[in-house]
């Protein structure tokens, strides 16, 4: 078993089996409702391979850049995996190290890297710190996916009937488009 750093309940039953492995791909499209300017957030996970989640939903609060809007999402991404990460414990299934969670802003995942980065904003503040928090404890990872390749962007754009949604929806369910 890998040596984790996150706190473990003292109440956690034995792991038994084999494991898993949890990934997840996010997204936002910052101001994406033309009304009211809020963003929308998407991101699938994978349990060993095996779409089991995924999200999309307008953001509470109105961003004033992208960054705050993709630091936002990645915030609830983490949120979910932490508790995922946590049932499937309590269930006895043991962890087989961190989450790694792919992300297609750069300055976000340098952010959530660097100990001593300074955010203006409370928001960014909050959700950095929480990110950070996690990937102190090793309990996710991030790293960076082209855009060209980030699943997740099915979730927050509306992607036109081509060849890039085609290949995403592949990838999530086989048997929708004939394959060539």
């Amino acid at each position: 078993m890998n040596n984790l750093k996150e706190e473990l309940p003292p109440n956690q039953p034995e792991p038994k089996g084999i494991g898993f492995v949890t990934t997840a791909k996010v997204d936002a499209d910052h101001a994406s409702d033309t009304t009211t300017r809020h963003s929308r957030t998407g991101f699938f996970v994978w349990v060993n391979g095996a779409l089991v989640y995924w999200m999309a939903k307008k953001q509470t609060a109105v961003e004033s850049s992208s960054f705050g809007s993709e630091f936002c999402a990645m915030k609830l991404c983490c949120e979910y995996l932490r508790g995922l990460r946590y049932k499937l414990r309590m269930m006895g299934i043991p962890v087989l190290g961190p989450s790694f969670i792919y992300g297609d802003d750069k300055s976000v995942l340098a952010n959530t890297s660097i100990p001593d980065s300074q955010l203006k904003k409370k928001s960014q503040s909050i959700a950095y710190h929480f990110i950070r928090e996690g990937a102190a404890k090793d309990e996710w990872r991030t790293s960076y996916v082209n855009t060209h390749e980030n699943d997740a962007d099915l979730l927050t754009k509306q992607l036109p009937y081509g060849q890039k949604r085609r290949k995403f929806v592949n990838r999530l369910i086989h048997h929708v488009y004939e394959h060539n």
